[in-house]
């Protein structure tokens, strides 16, 4: 079931890189927007929820006309069955749900680009690790000395960009929770990309994301609300629940572009993406947090690590079953 390979050689690795560079100033703007939201019900559970199941309808619908979507998820129902997909591979919402909830709880106090900054040491890890083990849909990518220099420079890249705000007045578990959740986002889209692959549809692997993300999110938020109730009101701002909308576009857009790049340089590409979007957010957003010239040299450090990981790509890798 796997797509023909020459209709994925006509995206260039620069293109791809590029993509997904766009994809990750979504993530940067999905951060602020349920940041916001979980800040203005003061339920980040909620907020999280709302995120996922608004992002969840719109597949629905998406997919009620698609043939391809639809056919794509016969596919993914018989590979389950015999097998040739292990179940965990559909599993990859659940840390997509972990990232959106962490965005409620702690975006909106940490500001986006320590948000941001924290998710991306988790994510370049990640990355570095599957690409090893072969487990996204691109097989396994050797760490050669490019490879691992651009890990390390975006791992530098985090520690100077946050380095003006350690030792303030967040409390240290809200840096954990984006820093655990870099780590699942790096599973996440590379599971995403081998369920793509399976069903030969973007839209079914983003489909069986949002099914998996938000079961997973409704399920905590009725444990939440058991103990501290409901949200009494919602706000009127259409903006605040487009991050469901703009979840969609990332998650589709990960699980076509990690088969071109690879789990590590499509992490480093949207840290990039995120980067440059948080820096802009937290600069002119209203509330804006002030922003380091640490941060701002980060940033450009980042940009420099896709650069570096990019280069001399290696092509012989082992295809994924």
């Amino acid at each position: 079931m796997t797509p023909t390979p020459p209709a994925k050689r006509r995206i260039p690795i620069w293109l791809a890189i590029v993509f997904a560079i766009l994809c990750g100033a979504g993530v940067a703007v999905q951060s602020r927007i349920n940041g916001e939201l979980g800040r203005r019900i003061d339920d980040g559970f909620a907020a999280a929820l709302i995120s996922f199941g608004s992002g969840l309808v719109i597949l629905s619908v998406a997919l009620a006309v698609s043939p391809t979507g639809r056919r794509g998820l016969t596919r993914v129902r018989d590979a389950l069955r015999t097998h040739e997909l292990r179940w965990w591979y559909v599993c990859g919402g659940a840390a997509g749900a972990f990232l959106v909830l962490s965005q409620g709880l702690t975006a909106a106090v940490l500001g986006v680009a320590l948000f941001t900054v924290a998710i991306v040491a988790g994510q370049t890890v990640s990355g570095l690790v599957l690409d090893r083990v072969g487990l996204g849909p691109g097989g396994r990518r050797e760490l050669t000395p490019a490879r691992v220099t651009g890990a390390g420079l975006a791992l530098v890249a985090v520690i100077w960009a946050v380095s003006a705000q350690f030792g303030g007045s967040v409390p240290a578990w809200m840096l954990v929770l984006p820093l655990l959740a870099g780590l699942g986002l790096g599973w996440q889209q590379a599971v995403n990309g081998q369920v793509r692959v399976t069903a030969q549809s973007a839209l079914t692997a983003t489909f069986v994301n949002f099914v998996v993300g938000t079961a997973v999110l409704l399920v905590l938020m009725l444990v939440h609300s058991a103990f501290v109730g409901w949200p009494g009101s919602l706000p009127p701002e259409p903006w605040l629940y487009l991050g469901g909308a703009i979840g969609c576009v990332f998650i589709a857009g990960a699980a076509l572009l990690v088969r071109v790049t690879g789990v590590l340089v499509l992490g480093l590409a949207t840290v990039a993406g995120q980067l440059i979007a948080a820096l802009l957010l937290d600069a002119l957003a209203p509330g804006a947090h002030p922003i380091a010239w640490s941060t701002v040299g980060g940033t450009i450090l980042a940009l420099v690590a896709v650069a570096v990981a990019s280069v001399r790509w290696n092509r012989r890798t082992t295809p994924a079953s």
